[in-house]
């Protein structure tokens, strides 16, 4: 772990029990985040982008395990961190902001309230000072009429609206990590836009470190320094985000770019990448888990893979890379 790394997650392997059978949903995930950096955990859906913010932050559900690996955060592995301690840390030292606002707000209590409370439980706020620095969050996160939102129902505003609350919260307490999991999720085009350039210039301001969980490339390729793609529970190429964008090294990295929509594109035009995630319940996964679906496949395939380095901060896991 390096001094600028807020981050450093290494040999991340998770599983879940299932009556069907046990779920090897990441194997050996590694990836660093420096303060003030932002970096995007991209791939399709199951890929185990979510996964891999839910292990750090010691959310996972019930069924689900933790079988090795580290999370180097401030000098301390968050994976060894008691519920207790994780809890003092969520909320002052880690954030999250969830894909769906609307069902991570408290329905019953007013937005206010909600930043208040955050702010009384981690930032060391008074009860009688809560309410007046909750309606300055609601200034920094550009709601209009704060005074009068900060009295308003989570029913009572917008997705767009809802969101910016749940930003409000994540960094009421000056975080050193956020992990964004799909924020721009079901909301137009000019929201999104707001709200990436919102928690942007919140992180510079800070200078946080941001994991980005998106399924838009377009949305990384103009708000993130580095790009880390999964396939499958595995990081399979990690780089800064201009040299992957114009040089993709590993096979899927370069189908999920040619997949990504443009704005001339029409629907005729529109790429997939052929085959499905294996069944990640085999007892015999292949070590490459995008084999089955590779036009690259050779012999070594078959083998452990290689991390190749590429250049500074640049490596891909493949035997026959781009």
């Amino acid at each position: 772990m390096t001094a600028l790394a807020a981050l450093a997650v290494d040999n991340l392997s998770v599983e879940f029990r299932t009556r069907s059978g046990v779920v090897k949903v990441l194997e050996h995930v590694a990836f660093t985040v420096d303060k003030g950096e932002t970096v995007a955990l991209v791939g399709e859906s199951g890929s185990g982008k979510s996964v891999t913010a839910f292990a750090v932050m010691g959310i996972l559900d019930a069924a689900g395990k933790v079988t090795s690996g580290k999370a180097m955060f401030g000098g301390s592995d968050l994976l060894k961190q008691s519920e207790r301690e994780l809890a003092e840390l969520r909320g002052r030292e880690l954030s999250m902001i969830f894909q769906n606002p609307r069902t991570a707000l408290n329905p019953i209590r007013r937005v206010g309230q909600q930043i208040a409370d955050v702010l009384v439980r981690h930032g060391g706020a008074t009860r009688n000072d809560a309410p007046k620095l909750a309606i300055e969050m609601l200034k920094k996160v550009r709601i209009p009429d704060p005074e009068r939102r900060a009295e308003a129902y989570p029913f009572e505003m917008s997705g767009g609206m809802c969101q910016r609350i749940m930003i409000a919260i994540a960094l009421a307490c000056r975080p050193a990590l956020l992990i964004a999991d799909e924020p721009t999720t079901g909301l137009d085009v000019t929201t999104q836009a707001v709200i990436m350039d919102l928690i942007g210039e919140l992180a510079h301001d800070s200078g946080m470190a941001t994991i980005f969980i998106t399924h838009d490339l377009a949305l990384a390729a103009e708000y993130c320094d580095r790009i880390v793609v999964m396939h499958a529970g595995h990081v399979v190429e990690a780089a800064p985000a201009r040299e992957l964008f114009a040089h993709p090294h590993h096979p899927y990295s370069a189908k999920l770019l040619a997949a990504t929509p443009g704005a001339t594109v029409s629907l005729d035009d529109l790429a997939s990448i052929p085959g499905g995630l294996p069944d990640l319940r085999r007892p015999d996964l292949p070590a490459c888990r995008y084999s089955g679906r590779c036009e690259r496949r050779i012999g070594d395939c078959s083998k452990p893979l290689p991390q190749r380095s590429l250049g500074e901060r640049h490596v891909v896991s493949c035997w026959n890379p781009l």
